[in-house]
């Protein structure tokens, strides 16, 4: 499962969810399906998304261990 710190990036920047839409060229319902982990975006929008953060996409985006995900 992927998992993300979307949510905790977007209110370290003040950004609403629609104005990080708009940055990266999504709607507002796609930025809070990928927050809640309901939505895994493309490779394209993920380095947008770490792009308009500055940091690298690993350290927005990560895939969960086996251990993680049963906790």
């Amino acid at each position: 499962m992927l998992r993300n710190r979307v949510r905790e990036l977007r209110a370290r920047d003040q950004y609403s969810q629609t104005e990080l839409g708009r940055l990266v060229d999504v709607t507002r319902q796609t930025i809070g399906l990928i927050e809640k982990g309901d939505y895994q975006p493309s490779i394209t929008l993920g380095l947008k998304i770490a792009n308009v953060f500055q940091l690298p996409l690993e350290e927005v985006f990560w895939l969960a261990k086996e251990k993680e995900e049963s906790d």
